[in-house]
């Protein structure tokens, strides 16, 4: 398996080792748009890897704070409370560089600057970039991902 980011298309492919298209869903990546800088709020371009997959056991759109479910089920009434914030949902699919220079080690490193695949608030969800740097998606499309997705996948990010 792999996955394959399209920034331009605001889309991600799940492909297996044959080539295969197994699965495609909308996310939604940097409002900053493509960038490897920590700091920037951008997404990191290049070849990644899953690096740990978090979550597995939790209930649909279970709340992550630091990587950690905080044991409550976001809803409607918790985001009105707080409008503002980038709420992390349902699993978490750390990223990890593997270019060196690139997106890996330093400053441009991608695990060092917390970049996840992870679910956002679906009535919030706009296939459009609207993050801070990391790839959203529906919580149900993650939970499917996720369960398709061994630890060490690749993933690459490209912008076209």
């Amino acid at each position: 398996m792999r996955i394959k980011i399209r920034l331009d298309k605001q889309r991600l492919e799940l492909i297996d080792d044959y080539g295969n298209h197994v699965g495609a869903w909308p996310v939604s990546t940097a409002e900053n748009g493509a960038g490897e800088m920590c700091g920037s709020c951008q997404t990191p371009r290049g070849q990644h890897i899953v690096r740990a997959k978090i979550g597995q056991d939790q209930p649909l759109n279970a709340v992550f704070v630091g990587r950690r479910p905080t044991g409550e089920v976001y809803s409607p009434e918790m985001s009105a409370l707080e409008p503002e914030r980038d709420w992390i949902l349902s699993r978490i699919l750390w990223l990890s560089g593997t270019e060196p220079g690139f997106n890996r080690l330093s400053e441009r490193d991608s695990m060092r600057r917390y970049i996840y695949i992870h679910g956002t608030p679906d009535e919030r969800f706009e296939q459009a970039p609207r993050s801070h740097g990391c790839i959203r998606m529906r919580n149900a499309d993650l939970v499917e991902l996720f369960n398709q997705t061994p630890i060490y996948t690749p993933v690459e990010i490209v912008e076209s």
